[in-house]
């Protein structure tokens, strides 16, 4: 079968090559999908940014704004909730990235980390998407050592001088067949020449969704006589509503911005957490100033953001198998083959508030016309609750406090200098400070007696005699250079070194009883994890080049970009006593050595341009490798060597796409965390858009063969089950891939 899909497709390229003799010179595609960013300094080694055709392209296939980045070279995401995937760059993932979203760094407040930064934007409500993948200037930087992504909304939109006042906006409406999964959003502006309000909104809501080839989905668990049904995916429905009003005023140099962001999600399920979202509010505040006076340009902002979160059993996990005891009603939406009826398991509430406050300013200083200084400053203050009122079944008779009072703080400056010192040659150096403070307070478990289950009495009494504060003074470096050695060639290298602080779940929880260590995990492999105050903040360094051939109007293009990494003090898993192979275990967070590398590989090219349309064909490729240089282990949750093959065709206002994913098996695995390996395989997806007047329509079909697969980087699956119990739950079986889905778009511009 696969062969047969591989021929298909390499029949279609050959189909198209065919009409290469009629194509036109160098400016055959006028748009792509992604495409590296000319910067005309250097500002990163490895910036792409999403161009708006991509981003309108994708929204039809996904309510997830991590996943509007699937493009980007080198750029992958872990699986978690619907919309809450975590972004990974060159291996390195979640808080070990920087990502900004409208200027402002927000916290995932969860021991799961549910409720990332990109979560709160619907794609629809994405203005510009970048990544600076491989190097970042310093004043990008920060509190991180692997990539910085850059989210904003739409920039505020002003009637023209004279011309009145303007009402202008979009509304929006998506279905997608794979889990019902359907999607609304509204976006309005109305504007005079110097004030301008906006509202933008998006609503979505989906069911668990199928995975491919449903009918030879049956698995072992491990249970003689019983089989887990895959053919849906437990855990993966999700319903959630993102709301941002926008009010900005201008004058000629001054421009003066405030936001006020809201999020209602009542449910977001997880196929590779024991717990699943059942409520999370966001509220935010986001004040922004800019200037321009003689030679300076000045930007000041102030943020605040408040999150209630709460999480318990979703239906799918409300489920004792094998407990046909007569009591409580059947779930269900959960079927083990081979089970007699159970009965819905008892709540386990869950919860965490975080309030974040922070700061922002900087000022762009012209010295002459080849040199620019830049110089900031930046502020931010977090406090995290994290605890759980008791629920019965051992869970009492008290409240269990995960992380009491938690509190980080960071203070930070930087300055970076710009020059274009030759005609062929550009430079940037910068360097950051940052004084980042930790603190928690006492620890307390469900029950104070000394015989406390799981040693709750124990750990939290050797958890509160240690002196809970640290302060870490970290530097940052980057330097990055540019050369243009010809009309066809350009060189961009650099150097960076980038320190993280651990956060407070890496730090500051404490529990080594296997119930409650399972609740903090936020990589979503199914094991427990202890914090550990002790921890040292992470040092990266890092060398990374990026060489870019490509036609003089660049419609053809090759950019190779290599990197390596070496992480002193990388905070990873390391082994208990007691520790089982091919279970799930509770771990440490520990200090290691590791190293990453790797290459990522961007082409694209002109077929033909006929009457038929342009058609152009773009391959993306990446590669990376990480070791625990102490242990010898593989690195959690790599991507395996994968690439992207895609035909693009364009005809007046046709806009489409047809793409082959080439995933190779995962067999470097974390032998720590006992990582699930998955095999390899081939999608294929192809994506429709017709624009006309104010109307865009988009069709899609994801997975067109329905393919069965696993998710390289999705984890293990405890999405239904006895999720409470440490290995109650089938072991082995990786979250599966969705199969095929029919979507379909409309977006309506006024």
């Amino acid at each position: 079968m696969q062969l047969k899909r591989l021929t298909f497709l390499i029949a279609l390229v050959h189909a198209t090559g065919a009409w290469a003799d009629d194509a036109a010179p160098a400016h055959g595609l006028e748009e792509v999908l992604v495409r590296g960013t000319r910067i005309e300094l250097p500002q990163a080694v490895g910036a792409y940014s999403v161009d708006g055709a991509a981003l309108a392209r994708m929204r039809a296939s996904s309510s997830d704004s991590a996943k509007m980045l699937q493009n980007v070279p080198g750029v992958h995401a872990y699986g978690a909730g619907g919309v809450s995937s975590l972004p990974s760059v060159h291996g390195l993932a979640d808080d070990r990235l920087r990502i900004k979203v409208d200027g402002m760094d927000l916290i995932a407040s969860c021991p799961n980390h549910m409720n990332p930064a990109l979560s709160y934007l619907d794609p629809a409500q994405i203005g510009t998407l970048q990544v600076y993948a491989g190097i970042a200037p310093v004043s990008m930087g920060g509190d991180s050592i692997g990539a910085t992504i850059v989210a904003e909304t739409a920039v505020p939109l002003f009637a023209a001088p004279g011309q009145g006042a303007l009402l202008t906006g979009e509304a929006g409406a998506f279905y997608r067949s794979n889990g019902d999964a359907k999607t609304a959003n509204l976006a309005a502006t109305w504007a005079s020449s110097t004030v301008s309000l906006s509202y933008t909104g998006a609503t979505s809501q989906a069911d668990n969704y199928d995975a491919g080839d449903a009918f030879k989905t049956t698995r072992e668990t491990g249970r003689p006589g019983h089989t887990l049904d895959l053919d849906e995916v437990g855990s993966s429905a999700w319903e959630t509503r993102n709301h941002t009003l926008g009010v900005a005023v201008k004058n000629d140099r001054h421009l003066l911005q405030a936001s006020f962001g809201y999020q209602d999600m009542p449910y977001q399920l997880y196929p590779n957490q024991r717990m699943d979202l059942l409520d999370n509010e966001q509220k935010r505040v986001n004040l922004r100033y800019l200037g321009q006076f003689d030679g300076v340009a000045v930007e000041a902002r102030a943020y605040r953001e408040t999150v209630d979160h709460f999480m318990d059993f979703g239906d799918d996990k409300r489920f004792w198998y094998g407990s046909n005891s007569g009591a409580g009603t059947p779930c269900s939406p959960v079927r083990f083959h081979g089970d007699p009826l159970g009965t819905c398991a008892g709540g386990m509430p869950m919860y965490t508030g975080s309030e974040t406050v922070g700061a922002l300013l900087r000022a762009d200083l012209t010295l002459s016309p080849e040199d620019l200084l830049r110089v900031g400053a930046e502020y931010q203050s977090y406090e995290l609750d994290d605890w759980w009122p008791a629920s019965g079944g051992g869970m009492g008779p008290g409240t269990f406090w995960n992380i009491r009072d938690g509190e980080r703080e960071r203070k930070a400056l930087f300055a970076e200098w710009e020059s274009r010192f030759a005609t062929a040659w550009t430079a940037s150096l910068g360097v950051r400070y940052e004084r980042v403070g930790t603190d928690a307070g006492d620890a307390q478990g469900y029950s104070t007696a000394v015989m406390a289950p799981g040693a709750q009495y124990a750990d939290s009494t050797r958890f509160n005699a240690l002196d809970h504060a640290r302060n870490d003074d970290n530097w940052d470096l980057a330097a990055l250079a540019r050369h243009v050695a010809s009309e066809r060639l350009e060189i961009e290298f650099g150097y960076a070194h980038k320190v993280r602080s651990p956060n407070l779940y890496e730090r500051y929880t404490w529990s080594t009883w296997a119930m409650a260590a399972t609740m903090n995990n936020f990589v979503g492999d199914g094991n427990g994890y202890v914090g550990n105050p002790a921890l040292d903040p992470e040092q990266a360094d890092t060398l990374s080049a990026a060489l870019d051939w490509h036609s003089a109007d660049r419609s053809r293009q090759l950019r190779v970009t290599p990197f390596y990494t070496r992480v002193d003090d990388y905070i990873d898993a390391v082994a208990r006593p007691g520790f089982l192979v091919d279970r799930f275990n509770v771990l440490d967070f520990a200090n290691q050595e590791a190293r990453l590398y790797g290459v990522d590989v961007y082409g694209r090219t002109p077929i033909a341009r006929t009457g038929a349309g342009e058609v152009g064909l773009e391959v993306l490729l990446n590669y990376t490798d990480g070791e625990n240089r102490d242990s010898g282990d593989d690195l959690y949750n790599i991507m395996p060597l994968n690439a992207k093959i895609m035909l693009t065709h364009r005809l007046g206002r046709w806009d489409n796409a047809l793409e082959l994913v080439v995933v190779d098996g995962k067999d470097e695995v974390s032998d720590v965390r006992n990582e699930i390996a998955t095999g390899s395989y081939e999608l294929v997806n192809l994506n429709l858009g017709y624009n006309w007047a104010r109307v865009r329509v988009d069709f899609a079909v994801e997975n067109v063969f329905d393919e069965f697969y696993s998710l390289p980087l999705g984890g293990a699956y405890i999405g239904q089950g006895t999720t409470m119990s440490m290995n109650g739950v089938p072991w082995g079986i990786a979250v599966p891939g969705m199969g095929r889905s029919f979507n379909a778009g409309v977006t309506l511009r006024f």
